[in-house]
């Protein structure tokens, strides 16, 4: 497969489609050298982005957390992925919106009189961990924590939040992992490098608190989706020596999906029916 600088195809570009390998920005773009940056993650099935306003308004409020202004409407917001989608001739595949501080008077940590830019990709993408959304992926513990609130703005999707997930996924993919789990900066059990995480005990679901780590939309739906079976979610702080109490896992997330958890660390837990029957459940919701 070619990189994903060398593709066929366009990119919508600052109200423009553009070809996919011209969609350049100068090597002094302050994204590129501070992290000034956010972006959102979608996914389109049948024609149709997925909660695809929310993520609009969601890449909107990331980009004041960080302190800049999208210089679009949620409404051209959308209109851009749905031509980025159109020009492609997708009906189902990723959405990738990406907002960023770009080159201009200034050269150092302040930026403000940089121009923001904003561009939508959209590609073909299959299950984010492969074969282990049937067989439950595999997950080694990371080093890395996510920061205090205090430390970092961790309700933004923002760029530079994900340096410690790129090198605690690629420590896990080492060892043979699909992905690693990580801990809050209290050594709380927090998330995966990019997908939310839940547990099943006795028939209820433990998921952590997300007052250090994205409070994703995909979590939120699932949530939904189980308080509308009657099922108690337990949203809270959870320890690391809980793992060994819990009968299953699974991740949640646009990329991810529904993904069924195997393994953390020593841990083992079954792909059991609840698992299931989530993963099939969203399938179908999403389809809609």
């Amino acid at each position: 497969m070619a990189g994903y600088d060398n593709r066929e195809g366009k990119i919508w570009m600052d109200g423009s489609l553009v070809d996919w390998r011209e969609a350049n920005v100068h090597i002094l773009t302050h994204a590129m050298h501070y992290a000034s940056s956010v972006f959102e993650g979608e996914r389109a099935y049948n024609g149709k982005i997925f909660k695809s306003r929310a993520h609009s308004e969601r890449l909107i409020q990331s980009g004041k957390l960080i302190d800049f202004d999208i210089p679009y409407s949620i409404d051209e917001i959308e209109a851009a992925k749905r031509s980025a989608l159109d020009a492609n001739g997708l009906t189902d595949g990723y959405v990738r919106a990406v907002a960023w501080r770009g080159a201009g008077e200034d050269m150092g940590v302040a930026s403000a009189r940089n121009p923001v830019h904003m561009a939508v990709a959209v590609w073909s993408w299959g299950n984010y961990y492969g074969d282990a959304k049937m067989k439950g992926a595999k997950l080694d513990i990371a080093k890395w924590r996510r920061p205090d609130p205090a430390t970092a703005p961790s309700q933004a999707k923002a760029a530079g939040l994900y340096m410690i997930a790129t090198m605690s996924k690629h420590t896990a993919e080492a060892k043979g992992c699909s992905d690693a789990m990580m801990y809050d900066y209290r050594g709380y059990i927090a998330e995966a490098t990019g997908a939310n995480i839940f547990f099943v005990r006795d028939g209820e679901v433990h998921t952590p608190m997300p007052d250090s780590f994205l409070n994703g939309l995909t979590r939120q739906t699932v949530i939904e989706m189980l308080k509308q079976r009657g099922i108690t979610v337990n949203e809270r702080h959870i320890m690391p020596e809980e793992l060994e109490s819990f009968e299953q896992c699974w991740l949640t997330g646009t990329a991810a999906e529904v993904t069924p958890v195997g393994q953390i660390g020593d841990y083992n837990f079954e792909v059991g029916a609840l698992t299931r029957d989530i993963s099939e459940s969203y399938e179908r919701l999403v389809r809609q």
